[in-house]
């Protein structure tokens, strides 16, 4: 039997989308804990081209079963984005909200996919959407598509399409690499022998900032994705450490020991317009700017035990944000501003915590114990984080309610240093 070109490319798109692993390693995403009053959806069987469709069908489903706000009714079949959904069926399912589509070729081997999403109960369209689209394009395009649903069904922006960096240690290697949100599409943006560590988001996702060993010292770079260039931004004596952008992409917050003791400065991301913002007898470090770039928060020993504090961008003094137990550190913003997430110290334990800022009441949000690292998604909805299993490093997330759980690992590997990248544009 003759098999068309077309039917080869497909098959082999469905099949990387669907989880084959190619030249890296992929992280592997395990659902540990659900949220409760989940909303019950139904994702139909897309129509049209049949391999495309189920590709993408598959990928919105887990998408949205992953975030833990979605409850999955089973499908009762196929609906495409035209048709009146059989709604007396869907409200005996129990489901709150329907969605259907259609995948139908274009031109230049192109495809345009149309989606609805219906309210179920109210019998009513909530909103509509098409996408052109490759056949390289399948996952990005299923992302979009559960962005679309989230944000119908929540009011704030889903994080599908988004990706997320971390460094990978095997025997003898450091890999920084950078992976779409659920851990697929893993690719290397750089390979050492020597430690990678820090990883930082540029605001508009196209850069990444970290600190590499390579020169037998600390070094901050600059990262190109798209073109793989990158630059020195901080290489003073001494050590350069844990970059942090700032809202508008064009300054970092540095650790530098150029002067002495590990000390704050702002620096342009060119490595030009170097300043000293803070000034203590301490150990300053972790830097991490506010969303509005007013603050700056850090962890210091200036009061004898490390605890976070923060700063105005402009200098000044430093202000004690953390009182609670004798080891508070990594401070971490929330996008929306309204928490700051950080790893204490609990009975010897690491635990990832979440203090809201104007309340100043706080949240052990995991039950492990040797936190590391948080980073909040752009919707300040989940916290992206490293821990230890059985001795072997492994990323995890919990959202910040503490409800939704999930756990990401590289078999046979240590992953840590994971940095959450901002909205796609």
């Amino acid at each position: 039997m003759k098999i068309s070109r077309r039917v080869l490319v497909l098959a082999c798109a469905a099949s990387c989308l669907l989880g084959a692993t190619g030249a890296h390693a992929q992280l592997t995403v395990e659902i540990t804990g659900s949220g409760s009053n989940r909303l019950p959806v139904t994702i139909a069987d897309f129509t049209g081209e049949r391999i495309v469709a189920q590709a993408l069908t598959s990928v919105v489903r887990a998408d949205l079963e992953r975030s833990g706000l979605f409850r999955l009714v089973d499908t009762f079949g196929a609906l495409d984005d035209k048709s009146t959904p059989a709604f007396s069926d869907l409200k005996q399912r129990g489901a709150d909200a329907v969605v259907g589509g259609t995948v139908m070729p274009a031109t230049d081997g192109r495809y345009e996919t149309r989606v609805r999403l219906s309210d179920v109960p109210k019998e009513a369209v909530i909103g509509t959407q098409a996408y052109a689209h490759t056949s390289a394009q399948l996952r990005a395009t299923a992302h979009r598509i559960a962005d679309f649903v989230y944000e119908k069904l929540t009011g704030e922006p889903g994080v599908f399409s988004t990706r997320i960096a971390y460094v990978v240690k095997s025997t003898g290697r450091y890999e920084l690499q950078v992976a779409d949100a659920d851990g697929s599409n893993a690719q290397a943006a750089l390979a050492s022998r020597e430690p990678i560590i820090s990883p930082a988001w540029s605001p508009d996702g196209s850069k990444l900032a970290y600190v590499s060993f390579e020169a037998k010292k600390p070094v901050v770079y600059v990262h190109d994705l798209a073109s793989g260039r990158r630059h020195v931004a901080a290489n003073f004596k001494g050590s350069n450490s844990a970059p942090a952008w700032s809202p508008d992409g064009k300054r970092l917050a540095v650790v530098l020991t150029k002067d002495g003791a590990s000390q704050l400065y702002l620096v342009n991301t060119d490595g030009s317009g170097i300043a000293r913002i803070a000034s203590s007898s301490g150990i300053d470090t972790e830097p991490r700017w506010s969303p509005d770039g007013s603050w700056i928060y850090f962890t210091s020993d200036r009061g004898g035990s490390p605890q976070i504090y923060r700063i105005a961008t402009t200098g000044g003094v430093a202000e004690r944000v953390t009182f609670d137990g004798s080891y508070n550190v990594t401070p971490r913003p929330s996008p929306d501003g309204k928490n700051l997430a950080y790893i204490a110290r609990n009975n010897g334990r690491f635990q990832l915590t979440l203090m809201d800022l104007t309340t100043k009441q706080t949240q052990i949000l995991t039950d492990s114990a040797k936190d590391e690292s948080p980073s909040f998604s752009p919707n300040s909805r989940m916290i992206l984080y490293a821990t230890e299993v059985g001795g072997r490093g492994v990323l995890a997330a919990v959202s910040s309610d503490g409800r939704v759980k999930q756990k990401l690992s590289v078999q046979a590997a240590d992953v840590r240093e994971p940095a959450w990248g901002p909205l796609a544009k």
